[in-house]
Formats: structure tokens, sequence, C-alpha cells
């Protein structure tokens, strides 16, 4: 597959920094390898990446904070690399932002798989669409961006998908494998407990914008976008 786009790697073990960028570079991808949090960020600013592969285990600035650190001020894709296998690792680095994680040991052929599918997303954005408008929420689909009256809500690029695709649906109960569908895609590679923790975090912002509850949980099925179309 011909790829192009630039991976920023951030990991402070040589052997992977060199695995993954053989492999990214063989799939067409422009590399960019570094061993520590603060280049990270240095790099990101000055020659932005269209996806991060971040190692958590980082010495000194660890890649919570790297990741906390970049979603305050980018939308660029994040892979979260780790070697901890606790689910609750992998969940606070998806609250913080990140869009998926992949687990040390890993396959390199894995490893492009999750990127290019995570890139995917963007290549495969819809065709321009009409501003969907409802009494609580405005979501402009071409501009990326959710307001409540006339507070913009900080949202993740994932976080933005996920309201999207429930918001695309009124009313309508989706279930986590649709979900998955709708924003990952058919080459995701987890588990549904991250529709999850992404329609919380969704849920939450959009509560504390509105007053409102906006996403309801279906028992059994999934969950239901309720505002009121306009």
């Amino acid at each position: 597959m011909s790829n192009t786009g630039v991976i920023l790697v951030v990991d402070d073990e040589a052997s992977i920094r060199t695995i993954a960028r053989a492999y990214l570079e063989q799939a067409g991808f422009r590399v960019i390898c570094v061993d520590n949090g603060a280049d990270a960020l240095r790099l990101a600013e000055t020659d932005p990446p269209d996806l991060v592969l971040l190692d958590l285990n980082l010495p000194g600035m660890d890649g919570m904070e790297v990741a906390a650190r970049l979603r305050e001020r980018s939308d660029v894709f994040i892979l979260m690399l780790t070697a901890r296998s606790e689910e609750a690792d992998r969940v606070a680095g998806l609250r913080i932002g990140a869009d998926d994680y992949l687990t040390k040991p890993f396959s390199p052929r894995e490893l492009v798989a999750r990127v290019e599918a995570i890139l995917r997303r963007r290549r495969g954005a819809p065709p321009r669409d009409s501003r969907l408008r409802f009494r609580h929420l405005t979501i402009d689909p071409d501009a990326r961006e959710a307001r409540a009256g006339d507070q913009t809500l900080e949202l993740s690029p994932t976080e933005f998908d996920v309201l999207l695709a429930l918001a695309r649906h009124p009313n309508r109960a989706l279930s986590r494998e649709q979900l998955i569908d709708l924003v990952w895609g058919a080459d995701f590679y987890g588990t549904d407990r991250v529709v999850d923790v992404y329609v919380g975090q969704v849920r939450r912002k959009l509560e504390a914008a509105t007053g409102a509850t906006l996403i309801v949980t279906v028992r059994g099925v999934g969950y239901r976008f309720v505002d009121e179309r306009l």
C-alpha cells in the first residue's frame, strides 16, 4: 500500500524506534524518531506530524503528560505504545485524548495496519455536509466543530467522530459494534470497551456545556443521541 504522511515515533528504546521506522518507511510514510517527550513536543510544533506513535513509559516527562500537552495544542492522531497491560492505563490514555493503543510486544505489521487505519479516518471523511442543528448543539462536520450556543466544545478528533456518528442518527439506538464501524472502521483491533470510554467522555462534556443529558444508555443495546433536531 502506498502512503503519504509524517509519523512521529516517541520511544526511549532504540530497537523499537528502529523497527517502527523500518516498517513505516517501507509502507511509504516519512518517519521522525525521538527518545523523549520534550523533543517530541518541540518537533510537533516545528514539523507537525499526521500521527504520533507515543510510548507511555518514557523517562522524565512520561507519555501521559506528553499526550495531554499534545492534545492541548493539536488534534494530531495519537497511537499509544505501552508495555503496560492493565486496562486502567489504556483507559487513562484514551481519556487524555489518544485515539488508539498498541501493547508491547507488538507485530510490526500490526503497527502499520493500525497507523493506516487511523489515518484512513481523515482520508475517508464524508463529502461536504450541512450543519446538524439541534436544540442544544450545532455540529459542523466540515469544520469538525461542535458548539453549544457561543461555546465551542473542546473535543479530541475521536470524541468528535463519536458525537457526529450519534448525532447523524438522532433518537436511534446504536450498538457498540455499529459505533466501532462508524468511527474506527473495519480495521479496528480493540475491544468495545473503547466505545464506552469515549461515549462517557463526550457525554460529560456535553452535560457540562449544556446542562442536559444528550446521550443516553440503551440497556443491552448501546447509546442514543436525544437532542431535539431543528
